[in-house]
């Protein structure tokens, strides 16, 4: 089920194949480049690579636990059946407290390869890590320290991830051996999470051992055992997924969804009591705390570590239909919703969390990431709309070695900016201009470009990387300057709807092979007229929708000429 509605198909009324508004520039195809010294290249479809997981522990320390952990369960008792047994005696049967719901629902018909963490694959190379801050122990469970020399302890989230991303890669894996080994990993991590469990009001939870500071976070400052909402709602993900698979016994998979019921029953015990992961702020707004406070009520308010838990209740959902899970998914999707505005920092980084407002570029692709998921579990433009927002606000800044920077005839200004070597954004030079020059060019050429992202205070540069200009940056204004091709793509699931006004000619376009427009159309309606789209991508400089059915499917439309979601 979803939120977004049907939508009228753009019809071929109009002046459709009349000439086009905005023509491009012409390019010989053996034109030599003038001052540049590089061979023309095609265009180029480019979607930024998704960022490591984030590390929860980074920028904290940990320190041997002060308090009393206890010992991880033997396997040998944990029995399957009776630990079904005993969650299903008295599950909860209310939510925690009211909160603020606006409707949000989960999408049940989302495609595979839509659904939560499979784009998150563990590699084969990285099946036994050893890496200064993750090793396996004697059980292939995940263990977490802070150097080399340093002793490990259980990691929640980090074994959960693991975990899920052996499960992905158990699902598209052919190698039987390979196969199996994923399998075994993410067994392994559930069974540390099953054997280290402490059951509480009700429900199971998953300790830190180990005590934890954060340097910048004021608050965050926990004596083991602690507890962190995002565990608890990624372990509903691990446990659900796991038991879905046909490589898990029957005994196996009573265990995995009672596991999943004490997990998420752990979602409807409110900060009255502790352990607690949940609470309503003063506005009436649930949160999933990733990090709650030491007090009841109190918490860092942390976007990125709520929306991984919240596709623990999307998965919850799935699997059950739990009507208590639907609502809470819908309260967390409204909180996200209300709470985007503060987590946003129009024209660069957003923040990480509520509390302490720090810009956070490592997190920044996550945020585009997981609003992108949300858009597809929920159906909702809205998130949809606030991924297009992060996505220009502060774009991935790598683009791949055949980036093409399109000039046309004329006169263009060139920067140079206060930047690492590499071009990227360093805090204490803080992108300072430090000197411009004027090129100008008899007719069309283009130039290679390793950076695409924002200036400090700026609008979107690229940063040339070959010939005589290397290492200036030139900004993005189409049709004078731009890179050829498709970057930043998204996929609309489902397809959201774009809205061409009334009397207002459009321009529409095909992309060739090599990344450039052809086929030009302009259109005008005499009405307001819809058409959906199920792509958003940065086109040859500009934020364009490609139109997915109708007379104009295959099409891309330029932003500025229509709206969007109804807006």
């Amino acid at each position: 089920m979803h939120l977004a509605g049907g939508a009228a198909v753009a019809a071929a009324a109009g002046s459709a194949g009349a000439v086009a508004a905005d023509p491009l520039p012409t390019f010989a195809a053996d034109a030599p480049l003038e001052g540049l010294g590089w061979p023309q290249r095609g265009g180029t479809v480019f979607e930024a690579p998704l960022p490591p997981l984030p590390d929860q522990l980074e920028g904290g320390r940990i320190e041997p636990p002060s308090g009393y952990v206890p010992e991880p369960r033997e396997a040998s008792d944990i029995d399957a059946f009776a630990e079904a047994e005993a969650l299903a005696e008295d599950p909860p049967t209310a939510l925690p407290f009211e909160f603020n719901q606006d409707g949000f629902t989960a999408a049940l018909d989302l495609p595979e390869a839509y659904r939560p963490w499979r784009d998150r694959p563990t590699k084969w190379e990285n099946i036994s890590p050893d890496t200064q801050s993750s090793f396996l122990d004697e059980f292939g469970v995940i263990q977490y320290r802070s150097d080399w020399d340093a002793p490990g302890y259980d990691h929640p989230v980090a074994q959960i991830q693991f975990g899920l991303g052996c499960v992905t890669s158990y699902r598209t894996e052919q190698d039987p051996a390979r196969k199996e080994m994923f399998l075994t990993r993410a067994k392994a991590q559930a069974g540390r999470l099953i054997e280290t469990r402490v059951e509480a009001r009700g429900a199971w939870y998953f300790p830190y051992p180990f005590d934890f500071t954060h340097g910048t976070h004021s608050g965050v400052d926990y004596a083991a055992p602690w507890y962190s909402g995002m565990a608890q709602g990624e372990a509903i993900s691990l446990f659900i997924q796991l038991a879905d698979l046909e490589g898990v016994t029957e005994e196996e998979r009573t265990l995995y969804r009672a596991a999943a019921d004490g997990a998420f029953y752990s979602l409807l015990r409110a900060d009255d009591g502790t352990p607690w992961a949940v609470n309503r702020n003063s506005a009436g707004y649930l949160w999933i705390q990733e990090y709650p406070g030491n007090t009841p009520g109190t918490g860092d308010y942390t976007y990125n570590g709520m929306i991984f838990a919240m596709f623990g209740l999307w998965d919850y959902i799935i699997a059950t239909g739990n009507e208590l899970a639907i609502a809470l998914f819908d309260g967390c999707c409204t909180t996200i919703d209300r709470y985007f505005p503060l987590l946003r920092n129009q024209r660069w980084i957003s923040y990480y969390c509520q509390t302490h407002r720090i810009p956070t570029v490592s997190y920044h692709q996550h945020h585009i990431n997981l609003f992108r998921q949300l858009h597809w579990q929920t159906g909702s433009p809205r998130f949809a709309r606030m991924t297009d927002q992060l996505t220009d606000d502060y774009p991935s800044p790598t683009v791949p070695a055949t980036s093409t920077i399109a000039f046309a005839a004329g006169t263009h200004t060139l920067y140079r900016f206060d930047t690492d070597a590499d071009g990227d954004y360093v805090a204490a030079k803080g992108d300072a201009q430090l000197e411009t020059k004027s090129v100008t060019f008899a007719r069309a050429t283009q130039a290679p470009a390793n950076k695409r992202r924002r200036i400090m205070g700026r609008g979107i540069y690229y940063r040339i990387n070959a010939g005589a200009y290397t290492g200036w940056w030139i900004g993005e204004y189409y049709p004078n300057a731009y890179l050829i091709g498709q970057y930043l793509p998204t996929v609309c699931l489902p397809p959201r709807t774009l809205t061409f006004p009334a009397n207002s000619p459009a321009t529409c376009y095909l992309l060739d092979a090599d990344g450039m427009f052809t086929s030009p159309r302009t259109v005008t309606f005499a009405n307001p007229s819809n058409a959906p789209f199920d792509r958003r991508a940065i086109v040859n400089g500009r934020s364009m929708y490609r139109i997915s059915a109708g007379s104009l499917t295959g099409y891309w439309v330029w932003a500025g000429n229509v709206s969007a979601d109804g807006g």
